[in-house]
């Protein structure tokens, strides 16, 4: 019974179990095809579902696989091991298209990626390339408008008068003619050179063999020699030579002064009429000023015309009548002109030799008038330049009476702070306030410096030290600020002990 009931356990199992891998294996055939197909066109791949396989079938009970075979239709074991094969190689084959697809998706994503940069690249260029275009824009409007205003101030023509003042060549080659002209304006030559001018002659006699080396030799001994009283006459000679030039130099230096306070004060006059003509030029930008051509000097004589013009007036009338042109006319006289002999020519020549004569006298009378005009001008300016420098003279005297005035009044206020008794004396026992980090640090670089480099400049030491200072890490800043931060702790518990003492030897001074 117990087997009976096995077997028919067994027969019902096998049965069970047999139908289970037959009904997944159609299903897993249909699923594989149904997923694979979804997800290729969603483009996503995920890795293949875990499928029933063969060799799963072989880890099931051997009950199992008995009543299998019994329920099963008999088949013949060829047939089954090619079912196994085929179903084998359709799992390596779908699995390799697995891995292409794949492959060509993550290929596909890079390619994505990599024209996604190339077009937010594209757009930056763009970007770039629009902002260039309107700054370009800009400033060619700005450059046309520059452009315009530069042809508005061509056409604009001041009618300031100028003042004249000399250039700095023309002032320089004035003093080197002054000093030519006025022997006072030459440095006066000290007393040894003068008496050296007197003894040159009587020593050059003596020695007449020696080089100036050697007489100059002479007189520096001889020099030494000399008295008081013989040096005296060569001294006073050379004091009241120095007073000359003093006075002479300082006259110089005043008139120069002065002369520069009015070019300055001219200069401003100048600039404000410029401004008020420019202003009014603008407000008459649009009216269209016509140039207009060189005026002629109506005074200066005409040149005289020569034979041939002579010639031809004459005969201008007679043609005009005919009514020919002006080519027709030039072309006539001048073939008639040259079929002419000499004696019909004589009469045309000497009119024009009379002309000529008469020309070059009345343009003498003119060139002497010009020259006249010339001289009268350059009077003028020379009396120009006086009352320049009267005017100047006097612009020197208001400065100098304001630098008085202002000298005065700060030597009054000093008086007064010093009659009030303002400036404190400082206790001698008051703590000093410490020196801040950077001098602290300065009087260290200091020395190392010195001993460096013996002889420095004062200037180029400082600059060297803040040099250094600049090049200082935090850390070591950090060193020198706490070094004067305990100086001024320190400096701050030494004030308020003093301050203590001073107020209790106030309050025995108010006791007693």
């Amino acid at each position: 019974m117990a087997s009976a009931s096995v077997a028919e356990m067994a027969v019902n199992g096998g049965v069970a179990g047999t139908k289970k891998p037959r009904n997944s294996r159609r299903a897993l055939k249909d699923k594989k095809t149904s997923a694979d197909e979804a997800n290729i066109l969603a483009g996503k791949i995920s890795e293949p579902s875990p499928t029933i396989s063969v060799p799963k079938l072989s880890n099931a009970n051997p009950e199992k696989e008995n009543h299998e075979s019994l329920s099963q239709t008999r088949s013949s074991p060829k047939k089954g091991k090619a079912k196994k094969q085929q179903s084998k190689q359709q799992q390596s084959s779908f699995e390799k298209d697995l891995q292409e697809m794949q492959e060509k998706l993550q290929q596909l994503r890079l390619e994505k990626e990599k024209t996604e940069e190339l077009l937010k690249e594209k757009d930056e260029m763009l970007k770039l390339k629009e902002e260039e275009i309107e700054t370009r824009g800009r400033e060619q409007e700005k450059l046309q408008m520059e452009l315009k205003k530069l042809q508005k101030l061509k056409e604009f023509k001041p009618t300031v008068t100028f003042p004249i003042f000399q250039s700095l060549k023309e002032k320089e080659q004035d003093k080197k003619e002054k000093k030519k002209g006025c022997p006072e304006k030459k440095r006066p030559s000290p007393p040894y050179i003068l008496w050296c001018k007197d003894q040159w002659n009587e020593i050059k006699k003596e020695n007449p063999e020696a080089e100036f080396k050697e007489i100059s030799n002479i007189l520096g001994a001889k020099w030494k020699n000399v008295s008081a009283e013989e040096k005296k006459p060569y001294e006073e000679k050379y004091q009241a030579e120095k007073e000359a030039y003093l006075q002479v130099i300082a006259k110089e230096k005043r008139e120069t002064e002065a002369m520069k306070l009015l070019e300055e004060e001219q200069k401003q006059k100048t600039a404000m009429e410029l401004l008020d003509q420019y202003l009014q030029f603008k407000q008459d930008a649009e009216k269209e000023t016509k140039k207009t051509k060189k005026e002629r000097d109506p005074l200066k004589p005409k040149h005289p015309i020569s034979a041939f013009f002579l010639f031809t007036n004459e005969r201008r009338a007679a043609l005009a009548a005919e009514n020919k042109s002006v080519l027709e006319v030039a072309k006539i006289t001048g073939e008639e002109w040259k079929k002419m002999t000499e004696e019909q020519k004589g009469p045309y020549e000497e009119i024009a030799r009379k002309n000529k004569e008469k020309y070059l006298q009345e343009m003498e009378v003119y060139k002497q008038m010009k020259d006249e005009e010339a001289a009268s001008l350059r009077k003028e300016e020379e009396e120009q330049k006086k009352l320049q420098k009267q005017e100047a003279l006097q612009l020197l005297k208001k400065k100098e009476k304001t630098e008085n005035i202002i000298k005065k009044t700060k030597e009054d206020r000093q008086k007064k702070k010093k009659e009030k008794g303002e400036k404190k004396i400082v206790d001698p026992n008051k703590p000093k306030k410490p020196a801040s980090s950077y001098l602290l640090f300065s009087k260290e670089a200091r020395k190392n410096l010195m001993e460096e480099r013996p002889g420095i400049n004062n200037s180029t030491l400082n600059a060297l030290i803040s040099v250094k200072w600049k090049e200082l890490n935090e850390e070591e800043r950090k060193a020198w600020n706490e070094k004067a931060a305990e100086a001024m702790e320190a400096y701050k518990k030494e004030l308020e002990e003093y301050n203590k003492t001073v107020a209790a030897k106030d309050n025995e001074a108010a006791e007693e």
